[in-house]
């Protein structure tokens, strides 16, 4: 009775009505590329107080070689287990504490991190993402690099060797459509003897190679301002731009600040992690002892 009622009432609309398009969508966005490269995509949106910071690595399973698969889903459990200067479960501490909450996921040809998370706590967010894609290796270890493999095996024996078809729809599959040595041969989870088999020194060459700036490219959208944005990290352009020169800035990790709370509505447990660092810059300490202002701590990764 209902789809009778509304057919009939569509009858009664005047044919310009029923043949005016659909509003095209707008999206505004503005980008610009970093010296040290990356690529950065800011949208602005301020129906409500909230960030969404999406890094975006050009780096997928089909980067990988034959015998050394799965390294890229690898990362995604490894970029969560501390850095530099972040300890092993405070990712997702300081996140939680702030009201944020965090993922990420792994393609043939790419692997992304979301944040989103109070407008206010942009430069945790941002500070998190930057010591992850500079320092993640200093933090490394075979133990984190053993614990992080056991748990990729098993989210392929969950998802694809104990799951009815599984193997045949995440491997056989993509085996049959495309040959042997093409990128896209293996699965993205990889092969469970190639997992067994990559060494500490595998998977640190890999996180070299392709987890840089010039190979990343960051959105935010949400509450901010993009010219603001641009405006301050335009003021003090970051130095360094890849690995070669992580070794030269070694003496300035002494003055590295932790992240602080950004407002006093952060609970207790951001400010407790950034005890150790009582000086304040207009919320969170800076990843460089200079300071740099909301897209800073990208900036001064030191790759």
């Amino acid at each position: 009775m209902k789809l009778v009622i509304a057919g009939c009432f569509a009858l009664l609309l005047p044919a310009s009505l029923l043949a005016q398009p659909a509003a095209p969508l707008q999206l505004p966005y503005t980008q610009f590329t970093l010296p040290n490269g990356l690529h950065v995509i800011l949208h602005e949106d301020h129906s409500t107080p909230i960030v969404s910071v999406n890094v975006w690595y050009h780096v997928g399973s089909a980067r990988e070689k034959a015998g050394r698969t799965g390294f890229a889903h690898l990362f995604e459990h490894l970029m969560f287990t501390g850095s530099g200067h972040v300890a092993e479960g405070e990712f997702d501490t300081l996140l939680e504490a702030a009201g944020g909450n965090n993922n990420g996921s792994t393609e043939n040809d790419r692997t992304n991190y979301v944040i989103d998370l109070p407008s206010n706590a942009l430069e945790l967010a941002l500070f998190l993402e930057s010591d992850r894609m500079g320092f993640l290796v200093d933090s490394m270890s075979q133990a984190r690099l053993d614990q992080q493999r056991d748990v990729v095996k098993n989210e392929r024996r969950q998802s694809l060797e104990n799951r009815p078809y599984g193997v045949a729809e995440g491997q056989v599959l993509t085996e049959l459509l495309y040959p042997e040595g093409h990128p896209y041969h293996w699965p993205v989870v990889g092969y469970m003897d190639d997992l067994t088999a990559a060494s500490y020194d595998d998977v640190v060459a890999f996180f070299k190679t392709y987890y840089a700036p010039g190979n990343a490219s960051l959105v935010l959208a949400g509450d901010l301002d993009p010219a603001l944005v641009q405006r301050r990290q335009g003021r003090r352009a970051g130095r360094a731009d890849h690995h070669s020169r992580r070794d030269a800035h070694r003496g300035e990790e002494a003055d590295h600040h932790r992240p602080c709370a950004v407002t006093p509505r952060v609970s207790r447990v951001a400010d407790a992690a950034c005890a150790g660092s009582r000086r304040r810059r207009h919320g969170l300490g800076r990843l460089r002892p200079r300071g740099r202002e909301e897209l800073a701590p990208l900036q001064a990764a030191r790759l």
